[in-house]
């Protein structure tokens, strides 16, 4: 270079003190000029030139955030929320393409049979999710989040959004392919949403797991009693049946309220998987 910065240019480069336009010519000087760069290292010294390459080596060392996590904090999510989402096993892409696959099959063989089929396959799918989501060999953040002064109930409730959310526009996808049985072909939604609030409700007495097993063999029970997988018209996808998974949704979710501390005093046991 033919020429350098003057020492206390630097100086003040050092402290925080320029500003634009002058910060962005020391910069760009800095950047090119190696003995100025020597005359800054021994202005700031050696403690905060180390400090500042540990924090380019954590930065460098950082996991870069997945599609999941941008699309998330794109989305006005918190980062630190987002990351705890993003590591949710039933929103990962392996996960999703098994849901939409088998939303599909599902779509395919109602098109050979009564939708039923369709309709009754569909609110199991947020139950396996929301199973998969939580407890030890499961959940890759478990230890962390078992420590993290973070409350049990919240991040439960965010995951089981998150698959809920997920879940229904794959479904809602699969339900267009079938938009010659009109309306009823939704039947789905709502025992969707009630499922997994009474999913939840059971978490922290009998933990995630077992919790979706008792209420999807619920269900499984109750379509196969009502009238079975021949047609539309049995009692959950009557509109009586409808209002009444309506008022059991809202009768869990008000329950549920009155739960939200059970989350955190039972915590190993909602953390169970096994």
């Amino acid at each position: 270079m033919s020429w350098h910065l003057a020492s206390s240019d630097l100086a003040a480069y050092a402290a925080g003190e320029l500003t634009p336009p002058a910060l962005w010519s020391v910069e760009a000087h800095v950047a090119s000029c190696a003995e100025c760069r020597g005359s800054l290292a021994s202005i700031v010294g050696p403690d905060l030139v180390d400090a500042g390459w540990e924090r380019l080596d954590a930065s460098l060392d950082a996991p870069r955030p997945g599609v999941v996590e941008r699309t998330l904090v794109a989305l006005g999510v918190p980062e630190h929320t987002g990351r705890l989402l993003a590591a949710t096993p039933a929103l990962r892409g392996s996960w999703l393409t098994a849901v939409a696959v088998t939303l599909l099959l599902a779509a395919l063989l109602a098109h050979y049979v009564e939708p039923v089929v369709f309709l009754a396959l569909t609110p199991l799918l947020p139950l396996i999710g929301v199973a998969v989501s939580f407890g030890p060999g499961i959940d890759p953040t478990y230890e962390t989040t078992v420590v993290a002064p973070f409350s049990t109930f919240r991040l439960l409730l965010l995951r089981c959004a998150a698959v809920l959310s997920v879940n229904t526009v794959l479904a809602t996808a699969a339900s267009l392919s079938m938009a010659e049985y009109g309306i009823r072909v939704v039947g789905w939604f709502l025992p969707s949403l009630a499922l997994t609030i009474l999913t939840l409700l059971l978490t922290p007495r009998f933990g995630a797991v077992p919790a979706a097993a008792v209420v999807g063999l619920g269900w499984f029970g109750a379509v196969l009693s009502s009238g079975g997988l021949n047609s539309t018209s049995s009692a959950p996808y009557s509109v009586a049946g409808q209002s009444a998974i309506a008022a059991a949704a809202v009768a869990a979710a008000l329950a549920l309220r009155h739960q939200i501390a059970a989350f955190d005093r039972a915590r190993p046991t909602v953390w169970r998987s096994r």
